[in-house]
């Protein structure tokens, strides 16, 4: 026997703990009607996870909680535990525990929580529903009908009555794949959704992130390029700069000594001159040269002056030149008689003038207004703008006139003075010649001396500005080593280890330093540009991106590797879907058939003839289309649900076809018969009926005690009924008593016992 017991406590009338034992193939459960017996069934459907507390006749959790009576408290919490065997035989267990019992509890409480344990380990409901579906057992269904319910099964609906036999083959495991298969296809396409809403909030930043990157990536590449650029620049500017330096400052080093040993020998000769040579006549050799290149210098800068003022003239006459051309290509106006009058008034006025005076500068002022007036003259239009602009540039050109002559007079002076110091000079020159020998050689001596300090200064100096522009190298070379470091970092010390090479090979230092400067000039504009391109590229923060670009693109592959994983999941659930489904209609039309010729046996054996038999069918239903306005009618279509099952039957001897013709004990027969059909094909580990025999008559309650012994060979059977000739097919039989106290109490006998006692 797979049942073994069943205990209540605290559940409807069974205020106290109550156990019933299932030792035999048959136990009957009798009592008085209102004793409680049939809470006894509502027992077994709500441990074994009956949902629906109407079907347990209550409204609410806490309607399965003992209520009290006058004499009993209520209870708090109503519990019921059935005991099923699970050791193996022929090497298999039932429930696929590694336990020879299986005890499952159920508990209500007065808030209406539930409570399952599975041999004591609290579990969900969905874990009992599993673990009973493996052996076929559930709450409802085929393997417990309770009094009034037999007729369920015939006044269902095609759909309806398809569930209830798939639960009768055993199928309530592909159902529960399915359903379970059907939810994770759901919450995975649900997850594929958020999936994707949470890639197309990332792919955007990840794009962005991406031009950032390849913008850093171009950064990084002109940054490693200028790294190699900077380290010959500044391989190359170190080499020139260092050899140069080092070059100029020896350079320097050799006249300053001769600069200071020449100083001690100029002050020897002067000793000596200074005894050798009259010293008045001396200073005034030297007077005589100062004045000398005085003079020199002052004609010098009046003939630069006077170049200055020649170039100017010539230009103003080029202009003047131009202007007349300009007019003479322009119609003669003629000039009025007034005017010449004017100009001959003006002329004889100035001229009379300058004669009485003698003066040679009126004279020339004159002469230059002569010409301007006659210019003017000639010139003269009904243009005045013309009329002005030539007169303003003759105007010019008399004044730079005047000023060169005055300017070549002073020349000529200044000439002429500087002839007569000259010939001053050389005769006081010659004077001091013929003093003695040891003053010339003195003399001779110092004026070289004097030329060599001129020479050895002139290559100071030389010397001194290279060394400026050396020096003004140096800096630029450090301010530019500053610059690399704030841009390539420490990198920048490669140049020190860098080797200049060409297509020949490694570059020499002669080479190097021999170099026109041009040429890093223009290494330097390359850098330059370099840099700004760099600047414009940016380089703050790259690292960073870099990082978040990484962490965001590895998100985004996870992601798609989600997508993909569901993905593959929805083809995987949807192919296992398919699989249950191709599965549960083999089996079930399989199944079904089987159930059709175990019913059709049932029914002849419980109507002596007639036949019955279960069609598939597939209902239809009329689905409206649009309306024809034009014709004014409705125009419907059909359309296909899924497959149902229909019962024909035909009784023996009356014209019956269909159940809506059926009396209600023929009902009650079919119905049986249909049920015992379907536990005969699958048998369940154990039915329990509740007072389905109470509409049979005494002829058929014989017949139903015989299909109720058959069934007992397959199935343990748990029978409530009214019945005597059920209960004479029962092994043991519980009696329900109830006092006044409104608690169901429980009697029992075994009938074997009892024989044995009475004989």
């Amino acid at each position: 026997m797979y049942l073994k017991s069943l205990t209540l406590n605290g559940f409807k009338s069974f205020a106290k703990k109550g156990e019933l034992e299932f030792s035999t193939a048959i136990t009957a459960i009798v009592g008085p009607n209102g004793s409680g017996k049939s809470n006894v069934a509502e027992a077994f459907r709500f441990v074994l996870g009956e949902q629906s507390i109407k079907s347990m006749r209550g409204k609410r959790g806490e309607d399965l909680i003992f209520n009290g009576s006058t004499s009993v408290s209520r209870a708090n919490r109503a519990s019921v535990t059935i005991t099923l065997d699970n050791a193996p035989k022929n090497g298999n267990r039932i429930f696929p525990l590694d336990f020879d019992e299986i005890t499952i509890e159920r508990v209500v409480n007065r808030d209406g929580t539930n409570e399952y344990a599975i041999n004591g380990s609290k579990t969900r409901l969905k874990d009992v529903q599993e673990l009973l579906a493996v052996a076929n057992i559930g709450p409802t269904g085929h393997h417990i009908i309770s009094q009034g319910e037999a007729d369920r099964i015939l006044s269902a609906s095609p759909r309806e009555r398809r569930e209830m036999i798939e639960d009768a083959l055993g199928l309530k495991v592909y159902q529960f794949k399915k359903l379970e298969s059907e939810r994770k296809l759901k919450k995975t396409q649900e997850n594929i959704v958020q999936v994707e809403a949470l890639r197309r909030e990332v792919v955007p930043h990840l794009k962005f992130l991406e031009r950032q990157i390849k913008k850093f990536e171009r950064s990084q590449a002109l940054q490693a390029e200028l790294q190699m650029v900077y380290a010959e620049y500044l391989k190359r500017e170190d080499t020139y700069i260092a050899f140069h330096y080092d070059r100029l400052t020896l350079a320097k080093r050799v006249p300053e000594e001769r600069r200071a040993e020449l100083a001690h020998i100029f002050h020897d000769a002067q000793e000596k001159l200074k005894k050798s040579e009259r010293n008045e006549a001396r200073d005034e050799l030297l007077q005589l040269e100062k004045n000398i290149r005085e003079a020199r210098e002052r004609r010098q800068n009046m003939a630069r002056k006077e170049g200055q003022l020649e170039g100017q003239i010539v230009f103003l006459e080029r202009q003047i030149q131009e202007h007349t051309k300009k007019q003479e290509r322009e119609d003669d106006t003629p000039i009025p008689r007034a005017e010449l009058k004017k100009v001959f008034a003006h002329i004889e006025t100035g001229s009379t003038s300058a004669l009485q005076s003698g003066d040679v500068k009126s004279l020339s002022r004159v002469l230059t207004d002569v010409l301007k007036s006659f210019h003017m003259l000639l010139t003269h239009t009904f243009n005045r703008d013309e009329v002005s602009i030539g007169e303003r540039l003759t105007e010019e050109h008399a004044v730079l006139c005047n000023d060169r002559e005055v300017m070549v007079r002073e020349i000529a002076h200044i000439e002429a003075e500087e002839a007569k110091l000259a010939r001053v000079y050389e005769e006081m020159k010659k004077a001091i010649e013929t003093e003695g020998e040891e003053s010339r050689d003195a003399e001779r001596k110092l004026f070289a001396i004097m030329q060599e300090q001129r020479d050895v200064e002139q290559t100071i100096d030389k010397l001194e500005r290279e060394l400026m522009v050396i020096e003004r190298d140096r800096q630029e070379f450090k301010n530019e080593l500053q610059e690399a470091v704030s841009l390539i970092g420490r990198k920048v010390g490669m140049y020190f280890e860098f080797e200049v090479v060409d297509e020949l090979g490694v570059v020499p230092h002669e080479r190097i330093v021999s170099e026109e400067r041009s040429l890093q000039y223009n290494r330097k504009k390359e850098l330059e540009r370099m840099k700004i391109r760099l600047e414009e590229l940016g380089m703050g923060s790259g690292e960073e991106v870099l990082k978040e670009y990484n962490e965001v693109k590895a998100r985004d592959e996870f992601l798609v590797r989600e997508i993909t994983d569901l993905t593959e999941s929805v083809q995987k659930l949807e192919a296992l879907i398919q699989e249950l489904t191709n599965d549960l209609n083999e089996q079930f039309v399989a199944g079904i058939e089987k159930i059709g010729t175990e019913f059709n046996r049932f029914f002849i054996l419980m109507f002596g003839g007639g036949g019955a038999e279960l069609l598939r069918v597939k209902p239809k239903v009329r689905a409206p289309k649009e309306e024809d306005v034009a014709l004014e009618i409705d125009m419907q279509e059909e359309t296909e649900v899924e497959e149902g099952i229909e019962i024909d039957v035909k009784l023996p001897n009356k014209k019956v076809h269909g159940l809506d013709m059926l009396s209600g004990g023929e009902r009650a027969l079919t119905s049986i018969a249909l049920i015992f059909a379907m536990s005969q094909v699958n048998p369940p580990l154990f039915v329990i009926l509740d007072e389905t025999d109470a509409a049979l008559d005494e002829a058929n309650s014989r017949r139903y005690g015989d299909m109720i012994s058959a069934l007992a060979e397959r199935s343990q059977l748990i029978l409530i009924t009214h019945n005597r000739e059920t209960m004479g097919r029962a092994g043991v039989l519980y009696g329900v008593t109830m006092a006044g106290d409104g608690v169901s109490k429980l009697l029992s006998v075994k009938f074997d016992e009892a024989v044995t006692v009475a004989k």
